[in-house]
């Protein structure tokens, strides 16, 4: 709607302020007065005041400047990237003044007409003075905004339209570049990608398969943004608009830019009854986050292209606004990505790259908790963000992840190799290892919920070489987590659920479909804390079996020079008193018909999952992994589920 109005008002007779399109400049030049104004909040004062140039570093005049609209050729068209309001009308001018030092040059008229749009106009000028101090910082990454045009009678008066001259930085924003259907290749051109481009990142190589070279480009671009965003930040400012709609990329200087900054707020209160260092840092650290989530919606539609279908949109932010932990989101996402996805999941493979990381920082960005989001500083340190060739130590908590998203990674193989189990086993060792709840508390908090069986180390899951009468085929298998109404803490239901699919005997290699069915295994159970020993001459008295831990390159990663002879983990006692079972199924079946299946079934899965009193402790969880032992050493992972999320 916005930029068709603009486009409609380039066409037609120009609105209040602005004169007919001409073609050319005039023959006959024209004195002008040039003036230095400094901004006014003040909603009595629409037009801004002399502006003056801040000492320092980088320091120069102001260049708030205001304008006569004889100085301008205004063009008879409008390029649609350029994004407006509803209460904004755009246009695209010539400076025709040959006194100008813009003379020449492109810039866009902004015409503001609700009192609310001349506000945000009024704020970019201020916000122009404030960060004059390092101009050359604030014209890298943002758009430059020149002055306005000298205002009418009637705006003066507060009535009439205010209109904003700001720098012109192509026709297109983000958004509409990556719309275009050739967008990778013609980013890389208008970036100009040669060897410094490529060091900025931290890359090895200019070229590369489709997955590295959108990767290398998606690094300059956050890259970019974060630096500008943190650049506000550093002077006591948030942005607070940011969107794929208000950044730009510059062809000149090869910067990302982004948009006015009409609603940049202050970190200071300006209420003076407030103005405490208390609620000053509380509502630094508040917009600092909002920006924050800002840029983690920007980096995931650039990175899930598939984001940017608004049907898709809103199932991920309503997945986020229900609550969800972001570190869940590749559980939730690939199902739903992987639907005719016109990407071919590239984005998907770059956020698997180097252990996870770019979930990592995903999930980091978005966080549930303000205080938990990362700042631009620590995301620009993010493995994600660092090429190859920068060599950054990773943190124990991105270490943890990467072990995590390893182990997912290499169970969705569905593997049946003895070296591919050895690596997983080893994985869950490590996990164990270094586990960042081991208290029992934070195991009652992180514990309800649905959780996905992903990986047995004693039991592969599912059909193998063998084939039974009937056939079942395991669909998921799912064990809950509750807080049982008739108790307190720190007891808890428990329910096993295993889906199940009783196939035709003909055809069952080829035809999949078939008879659903559900086991469900219910009981309470009661979380107390404990220790694992890892040591042989520790084992008195423990029902897990000891394994050796930190082996080849990822014990390098480790500061352990010796391992602990024990580890904490949470007991899990089952109530063997009150176990119910049930199976349904969607056909009759007769008695004997039902105890093959169930056998089938129980033959199929863990024992842990059948008989939950098998299930001795827990020794790793996070928001969206666990780690359980049952009574024969055996470890079994899970995957937090948030399917139901997306009904």
């Amino acid at each position: 709607m916005p930029l068709a109005a603009a486009a409609a008002a380039a066409a037609c007779p120009t609105p209040i302020g602005l004169p007919r399109p001409s073609c050319r400049a005039s023959a006959h030049p024209r004195r002008r007065h040039r003036f230095r104004l400094e901004a006014s909040s003040s909603a009595s004062t629409p037009a801004p005041a002399p502006a003056t140039a801040d000492e320092g570093p980088g320091a120069g005049p102001c260049p708030v400047v205001r304008f006569d609209m004889a100085d301008f050729t205004v063009a008879d068209r409008v390029s649609v990237g350029l994004h407006g309001r509803s209460d904004e009308m755009i246009f695209e001018a010539t400076v025709r003044d040959p006194s100008s030092e813009l003379y020449g040059s492109t810039v866009v008229l902004r015409q503001l007409t609700s009192s609310q749009a001349k506000r945000r106009g009024r704020r970019a000028l201020e916000v122009l003075k404030k960060l004059a101090r390092r101009q050359m910082m604030y014209h890298s990454y943002a758009m430059q905004v020149h002055g306005y045009v000298t205002p009418s009678k009637a705006m003066e008066e507060g009535d009439g339209p205010l209109v904003l001259v700001h720098g012109y930085h192509g026709s297109y924003s983000l958004r509409h570049w990556l719309q275009l259907s050739d967008w990778l290749p013609t980013l890389e051109a208008t970036l100009a990608l040669d060897e410094e481009q490529v060091r900025r990142v931290g890359d090895d190589s200019i070229g590369g398969p489709a997955v590295t070279r959108q990767l290398r480009l998606i690094r300059i671009l956050m890259r970019d943004l974060l630096i500008g965003v943190n650049y506000l930040h550093s002077h006591g400012m948030a942005h607070t608009e940011l969107r794929l709609e208000n950044v730009h990329v510059s062809p000149v200087d090869k910067h990302v830019k982004v948009g006015i900054l009409g609603n940049a707020v202050d970190f200071q209160d300006s209420d003076p009854s407030n103005s405490t260092v208390t609620s000053n840092n509380e509502r630094r650290k508040m917009m600092i986050a909002f920006d924050m989530r800002c840029v983690g919606f920007i980096m995931a539609k650039m990175v899930l292209r598939e984001l940017m279908d608004p049907s898709t949109f809103l199932k991920f932010k309503s997945f986020l606004n229900k609550g969800n932990d972001p570190s869940c989101l590749r559980e939730f996402l690939v199902p739903v990505l992987s639907q005719n996805s016109p990407s071919g999941n590239i984005g998907l493979q770059m956020l698997d790259r180097n252990w996870g990381a770019g979930w990592n920082l995903l999930a980091l960005l978005l966080a549930t908790k303000s205080d938990k989001r990362i700042s631009c500083i620590d995301a620009l340190r993010h493995p994600f963000l660092c090429g190859p060739k920068w060599r950054i130590s990773p943190t124990v908590n991105v270490l943890r992840w990467g072990l995590g998203s390893t182990a997912v990674r290499l169970a969705e193989d569905y593997i049946y190799g003895h070296p591919q189990r050895r690596r997983l086993a080893h994985f869950i060792e490590l996990m164990e290892v270094l586990n960042p709840n081991s208290r029992t508390e934070n195991w009652l908090h992180l514990l309800p919920g649905r959780w996905c069986l992903l990986y047995s180390t004693g039991k592969h899951i599912g059909l193998t070489f063998r084939q039974p009468i009937p056939r079942v085929l395991i669909t998921d298998a799912f064990l809950t987590f509750a807080q049982a109404p008739e108790f307190v803490d720190p007891v808890l239901s428990l329910t096993s659920e295993i889906g199940f699919k009783i196939m035709p005997e003909s055809d069952w290699p080829h035809d999949k479909s078939g008879t659903e069915g559900n086991l469900l295994v219910t009981t309470s159970a009661r979380i107390t804390s404990g220790r694992i020993y890892t040591n042989t001459e520790d084992m008195k008295g423990s029902r897990i079996t000891p394994s050796s831990y930190l082996r080849g390159k990822w014990g390098k990663s480790s500061n352990m020079k010796q391992l602990p002879a024990s580890l904490p983990a949470a007991n899990i006692n089952v109530d063997e008193d009150e176990v119910d079972v049930s199976m349904s199924c969607g056909s009759t079946l007769n008695v004997n018909s039902a105890g093959k299946v169930l056998q089938e079934v129980r033959t199929q899965t863990p024992p842990e999952m059948f008989d939950l009193s098998k299930i001795v402790c827990g020794t790793y969880i996070d928001s969206r992994l666990m780690i359980l032992r049952g009574v024969n050493g055996s470890a079994l992972l899970f995957i937090r589920s948030n399917r139901m999320s997306d009904s």
